[in-house]
């Protein structure tokens, strides 16, 4: 049985009790291998935590922005911007990393919805006026260029792969300055489960540690390091 009955319990737990690091440990041992995004993605600021369900989107880099029209330089960015739902993560790849895929204002968005944050497989730019909303966002960090003229979102709101991760609608997003990870919805009362109890064993660990027990001694005894 869980340790929590909603999203904003188990979310809660989470900022207060877990780190990535544990909780892609114990996906480890369950067999789920492949769960951590690339190692570039990094929060704008090293404080930041980002925890929620995902809303993937799809980006595409374009030839021709006057294909279309001037009406459709975004394809169905602000649909997906506007579709996010409270404690969601706008998490989006398929772009080359060229052009910012998130800004400012998209950020003053998804905070205004309750949006939990946003992952890019690239670039985000208007960095200080994030910083200054201290909205979550983890990308590769701050490169001005524009997507308007060059990308286009062209799905959300199903599965997309990014480096080999599967990232499902629904799936839990959590990252912070050691990495981003993603948790398949059926594998997280297991996985957060485990790692609780493994964080908590950790805190024996350290105190034990404190006292002067060797790793030897302390890895015999708690079985964890």
């Amino acid at each position: 049985m869980a340790l929590w009955k909603t999203d904003d319990e188990l979310f809660q737990l989470t900022r207060r009790e877990l780190f990535p690091a544990v909780v892609g440990d114990v996906m480890d041992k369950l067999g789920l291998l492949q769960q951590f995004l690339p190692p570039q993605i990094k929060p704008l600021d090293p404080k930041m935590i980002v925890i929620g369900r995902a809303m993937p989107v799809l980006e595409a880099d374009i030839a021709d922005i006057g294909a279309d029209g001037p009406g459709n330089a975004f394809g169905l960015l602000f649909q997906a911007l506007d579709s996010l739902r409270r404690n969601e993560v706008y998490i989006c790849t398929g772009a080359s990393p060229t052009y910012a895929l998130w800004g400012g204002l998209m950020s003053t968005r998804a905070r205004m919805l309750g949006a939990a944050g946003a992952v890019m497989d690239g670039y985000c730019r208007d960095t200080n006026e994030i910083l200054a909303l201290n909205y979550p966002v983890f990308s590769f960090g701050g490169y001005a260029q524009d997507q308007g003229a060059r990308g286009k979102v062209v799905d959300y709101g199903a599965p997309i792969e990014m480096a080999g991760v599967r990232i499902a609608p629904g799936d839990i997003v959590y990252g912070d300055i050691d990495g981003v990870c993603i948790v398949p919805r059926a594998a997280e009362v297991e996985v957060f489960t485990g790692a609780l109890e493994k964080a908590r064993g950790e805190q024996n660990v350290r105190q034990a540690l404190e006292s002067g027990m060797s790793t030897v001694e302390a890895f015999e005894k708690f079985g964890i390091m």
